[in-house]
């Protein structure tokens, strides 16, 4: 019966997709192969309505199919899509898994175009849902992946999410939250530097503790801050 489904997916998949472009990813994720669909590809750029199907490694069994309207990427020297990659105003991947909620599930990114900050990279964030056994849309992580530069990144072992945002060339912000279960983000740390003036640049941090906010400002010389 499975067998069944799987061939009326590709038929009917197969149908839809003719002349476009397939990619099958095994790498990236601990428990998925993902098959991969979209509509152009030009050279070492792919864009335009995508498919994302994912398929059990240990059943084989079809997981579950995912969309985007715009699932824009760069092909490496073998002509195919990297996995995983998050780099800050460089390559960031069609396909990211992780556990973006520390709930101890793999989670799946899919990129959607560049609608984030300065044209950046944007993605649709979908979190495993134990319950109904399939990748559900997060509002929240989508928003943030959305309204800040590109994908936002994780830290596993202090269970922080990452956003970076700035303005023109000379103000950054960096900020950090924390997933309360069944409540959502709540925001507990940011960093914020401001070299608006040319000379100096000046360091805010901000840091939430016990449901109040501590900051903390200081001034240095722009070559001393940025000696790298």
């Amino acid at each position: 019966m499975d067998k069944y489904k799987i061939l009326i997916i590709f038929i009917l998949y197969g149908s839809f997709c003719f002349g476009q472009h397939h990619f099958e990813l095994k790498s990236g994720s601990d428990k998925y192969i993902a098959y991969i669909t979209v509509a152009d590809c030009d050279g070492e750029k792919c864009s335009g309505n995508g498919i994302i199907l994912l398929r059990d490694k240990k059943t084989s069994h079809v997981v579950q199919t995912l969309t985007s309207d715009d699932l824009y990427f760069y092909l490496n020297k073998d002509q195919q899509p990297s996995v995983n990659v998050i780099q800050l105003y460089n390559e960031q991947s069609p396909l990211i898994f992780n556990d973006f909620n520390f709930d101890g599930f793999e989670d799946i990114a899919i990129r959607n175009g560049n609608e984030s900050s300065y044209g950046g990279p944007s993605y649709d964030v979908y979190v495993y849902n134990s319950t109904k056994r399939q990748f559900v849309i997060s509002d929240e992580l989508t928003s943030l992946a959305f309204e800040n530069l590109g994908m936002f990144q994780t830290d596993l072992k202090r269970k922080r999410i990452i956003t970076f945002s700035k303005s023109g060339c000379c103000w950054h912000l960096t900020t950090e939250y924390q997933v309360i279960p069944r409540k959502g983000l709540d925001k507990v740390y940011e960093l914020e530097e401001d070299a608006m003036g040319g000379e100096f640049v000046k360091v805010t941090k901000r840091e939430k503790v016990k449901n109040k906010w501590i900051v903390k400002t200081k001034q240095y010389p722009i070559k001393e801050y940025y000696k790298e």
